[in-house]
């Protein structure tokens, strides 16, 4: 199997921040990059408070933890790229921005180094064709939240060689996790199911069916789910949620997967969820209240 020992991450959001984690603490050197500072340093920042939690559960060693934060270095400029043997990236859901980051990254990297995009929906076959290296290039995505979450769905684009496959299996298996193979289709299978059903629930919501309380009770009692979907949608992020449907409404063309107007509306609001302190709850109390 290929030997990955050093692995860059771009984008230092919940996702990054997270995968960035979950590979120091298997061992590997870790390069966070983010172009915003501040960003940037909230991300070190959670990783340090999320590795604490597991030493005080018990699940890593003080000395597990010490030595991760060490392997961990970041910047906000791209030059230490030229370093990694894998560059995973983990920007926003926008192809648009993923691309960008593919075409700053092309001189950067040596030419033997793999690619990943942690993407959720956007075509890997697609995003891998803006690269040099289109055969050395999978979809690698992780679930939120990172240190928590067990799976991560393998996507191959029609390009991507066995050996990057490979790689890719053997790097999931190191950082304790489970893989599950998807084709590249739109949303590939986790959020194939869960978006339209959470755009459901929006739909449900919209049409005066039940209150935002209501509507995440009947989830979690009846159906036995840990979280509401519209808990869980502004745990997400509603433009995430958003973008997401889009991808499925525009590349299978049918008018089950339309975005609900509601879901477009909070958005168009800047109301995104718990990382603006507003989405279908709002979080800037002491408790979360239902916004409708």
């Amino acid at each position: 199997m290929t030997n990955i020992r050093t692995i860059g991450v771009i984008g230092a959001g919940q996702m990054g921040n997270g995968i960035a984690h979950v590979c120091a603490l298997a061992g590997y050197d870790v390069f966070l990059n983010d172009v915003d500072a501040e960003r940037l340093a909230a991300g070190l920042k959670t990783i340090e408070r999320n590795m604490s939690r597991q030493v005080a559960r018990n699940l890593i060693s003080p000395q597990a933890m010490e030595e991760a934060v060490a392997r961990i270095r970041s910047d906000t400029t791209q030059e230490a790229f030229a370093d990694v043997d894998l560059a995973i990236e983990a920007a926003t859901e926008n192809e648009g921005t993923k691309r960008q980051i593919f075409e700053t990254l092309r001189p950067i990297l040596k030419h033997d180094a793999f690619l990943a995009s942690n993407t959720s929906s956007i075509s890997i076959t697609k995003l891998a064709a803006r690269t040099d290296r289109p055969e050395r290039f999978i979809g690698l995505h992780f679930m939120n939240p990172v240190p928590m979450m067990k799976l991560v769905e393998l996507i191959r684009g029609l390009q991507t060689s066995q050996e990057t496959y490979e790689m890719a299996l053997g790097l999931v298996e190191r950082l304790g996790k489970t893989t599950t193979n998807s084709e590249d289709f739109p949303a590939f299978i986790v959020n194939r199911v869960l978006i339209p059903m959470i755009n459901e629930a929006v739909y449900t919501l919209y049409e005066g069916v039940g209150t935002v309380e209501a509507i995440d009770k009947a989830l979690r009692m009846g159906a036995n789910h840990p979280m509401g979907p519209l808990e869980l949608a502004d745990f997400i992020g509603l433009d995430t949620c958003l973008a997401i449907m889009q991808v499925l409404y525009d590349g299978l063309a049918d008018s089950k997967y339309r975005p609900c107007p509601l879901l477009v509306k909070y958005v168009e609001a800047g109301w995104l969820g718990q990382k603006t302190q507003r989405g279908f709850y709002d979080y800037r109390g002491e408790h979360p209240v239902p916004t409708r």
